[in-house]
C-alpha cells in the first residue's frame, strides 16, 4: 500500500458510489489507474466487498453482548472450535465470533431485541453441546466504532 492506494481507500469511504471515473478526476490520476489499484486491493484482501454497511441497531437490534466460551475439545464427542463455529453460523444474530487466547476459548458478538429477546439468543447458542460454560457482559455505549481504515495511515518504520 503506498499513498495513493490510502488516499483512493479515504474516498471511496467518504463517497462509495462515487465511481472510477469520477474517483480518477477527484484524485488527478488516470480511470485505469484507479480502477487498477481497485482491483490489486480486492485481489490482496485488503479490499474485502463493495456492499452497504448496515447498523444492527438500526435494523431493530440494540443490545449488544459479547459472550465468552468454553468449548469441550474432545472433538470425538462433538466438541471443538470448528463444530461450535459452525453452529453460531446458524444463528442470525451471532455477528463475528473468535477462538481466543485466555479466559475461555471463544468470543462471540451478538445482537438482540431487548434484554428478554438475548436470553433467547445465548439460550440458542448454548444448545450447543460442546459449550461447556459461558460468560456473558452486555455493552452499554459503543464508544468507538469499527473501523480499519486509520491503518492505512500507519507507517511502517
Amino acid at each position: 500500500m503506498d499513498a495513493l492506494d490510502a488516499t483512493l481507500l479515504d474516498l471511496f469511504a467518504q463517497k462509495p458510489r462515487i465511481g472510477v471515473l469520477e474517483a480518477s478526476r477527484r484524485l488527478g490520476v488516470a480511470r485505469g489507474t484507479v480502477q487498477a489499484r481497485l482491483d490489486k486491493l480486492e485481489a490482496g484482501g485488503v479490499v474485502t466487498g463493495w456492499g452497504p454497511d448496515l447498523d444492527p441497531e438500526a435494523l431493530g437490534y440494540p443490545v449488544t453482548a459479547f459472550l465468552t466460551l468454553e468449548i469441550r475439545q474432545d472433538t470425538t464427542t462433538g466438541g471443538g472450535h470448528d463444530t461450535v463455529a459452525a453452529k453460531l453460523e446458524t444463528i442470525p444474530e451471532v455477528l463475528e465470533a473468535y477462538t481466543i487466547t485466555g479466559a475461555g476459548d471463544m468470543w462471540v458478538r451478538v445482537v438482540a431485541r431487548s434484554n428478554a429477546d438475548l436470553q433467547r439468543v445465548i439460550d440458542r447458542v448454548l444448545g450447543d453441546p460442546a459449550i461447556v460454560r459461558s460468560t456473558t457482559v452486555i455493552g452499554l455505549a459503543r464508544q468507538v466504532p469499527y473501523r480499519v481504515l486509520p491503518l492505512t495511515h500507519v507507517t511502517k518504520d
